[in-house]
Formats: structure tokens, sequence, C-alpha cells
């Protein structure tokens, strides 16, 4: 139990690090994109991006290392290992950037309205921005692309997440596709979760308008059950 203290209490520590981190990385990223012809961009992106993989691949290690049952523990967190030594898996370093989603909705409060619009639009930005330059990097240099600027991978990302469509502009690699699925996966699973969140709450506020309307009716009860109480006393005491 101890040994699970001390790596909770580092997980708690490390995560805005790890979020600033990830911004970093998503710098790095746009900049190996967008700036490939940039000698000095294309250094500093590298730079970044050698940076941001240092820091996660300690972060690993040290939970590793802190975990009380660490066979356990890696068998459970493969994801974070692919993530670390895998290049195809690195844009998933932004996951982090949920620690910041989880900020902002501590900003604007429990509200509802606060809460959708936190998540609808941090969630679908950074979605729709993430996949543009993934979909720009696997389609750009294929000769029957019609993804060859960010403008069209951009455009392609938000007819995709909104499962629209257009045709106009689509992936034709074989990695490209994948990501155009996963984007599309991604945007059905947000409107997804802000749909459950409404009900969810639609749900919970009927019930505590019928718990309510209960309580008052009690009430009512009781009180009118006093005064018929008091009256029959009236009553007897004037016979």
């Amino acid at each position: 139990m101890k040994d699970q203290a001390i790596l909770d209490r580092w997980e708690r520590r490390a995560e805005w690090p790890l979020a600033a981190v990830a911004l970093m990385f998503l710098a790095s990223y746009s900049i190996h994109v967008l700036a490939q012809s940039d000698r000095t961009a294309a250094h500093i992106s590298h730079l970044l991006g050698v940076a941001s993989w240092i820091v996660f691949t300690i972060d690993y290690a040290v939970r590793l290392w802190l975990a009380p049952n660490r066979r356990h523990w890696f068998v459970r967190h493969l994801l974070d290992l692919a993530v670390v030594a895998l290049p195809l898996l690195r844009p998933l370093r932004l996951v982090r950037l949920v620690i910041l989603f989880s900020a902002l909705q501590r900003a604007v409060g429990n509200a509802i309205r606060g809460r959708v619009l936190v998540y609808t639009v941090s969630g679908a930005v950074l979605l729709v921005y993430v996949a543009s330059l993934a979909e720009l990097q696997a389609e750009r240099h294929d000769p029957n692309t019609t993804i060859d600027s960010f403008g069209n991978a951009l455009w392609c990302s938000i007819t995709t997440v909104t499962t629209v469509g257009y045709g106009d502009v689509y992936p034709v690699t074989v990695a490209g596709r994948i990501i155009a699925a996963l984007l599309m996966i991604g945007g059905m699973s947000l409107v997804g979760v802000i749909t459950a969140t409404i009900a969810s709450w639609i749900v919970q506020r009927v019930n505590e308008a019928g718990s309510t309307a209960r309580e008052l009716t009690a009430a009512d009860i009781a009180e009118l059950r006093g005064e018929i109480r008091a009256l029959r006393e009236q009553l007897n005491g004037g016979g």
C-alpha cells in the first residue's frame, strides 16, 4: 500500500509537467509536418521531439520502478510502452492534454453547458488538428493524392469527423485511410459522450425534481393533519 501511495503521488505531481511536454510534442509534430523544407525548423522539431521522448521515457521508467507489482503493471500498461517505443504511436502522447480539459472544466464550474462546451470545443479542435497533420504527412507524397496541403487535410478531417464526406478530398494511402477511420470513430465517440452527459444530467434533474415534489407533498400532508388535529381539540374543548 505504501508503494502504491508513492506511485499515485508521482502520477499526480507529473500530470501538469507531462501535459506541458505533450504541448511541446504537439508543437514539434506541427513543425515537422508543416515546415519540412525549412532546415532550421526541422532541426528544432527534431530537438523538441527527442526532448519529449526522453521525458515520457523517464516517466514510464519511474512508474514501472515504483509499481508495487512490476509484472502486473507492465502487462496493464503495454500501450504506454508502445507509445514510447513505436514512432507510429507517438502522437498518442497528446492524450496527456486531457489534463488541460479537466483544468478548463474546473474553470467553468459544474454547469452542464460549461462542461459540454469545454469537452466539445477542446476535444473536437485537438482531434481534427492532429488528424489533419497525420493525414497530410501520410498523403502528401503519393502521386494520386488529393491531400497536398494542410488546408485540404483540414477540410478532409472536418468532413470525415462530421461524417459528411463530400468526396472531393479523400485519402488514397493505407495509412491515410486508417487515420480517417479512426477519425470517424473519434467523432462518433465524441458525440456519444456529449449525448450521454446531457441525458444523464436530464435524468438527474428529473429525479431531483421528483424528490423535491414528494418532500413538499409529505410536508403539506403533515401540516394539514396538524391543522385537523388542532381543530378537533378546539371542538372537543368547546363541547
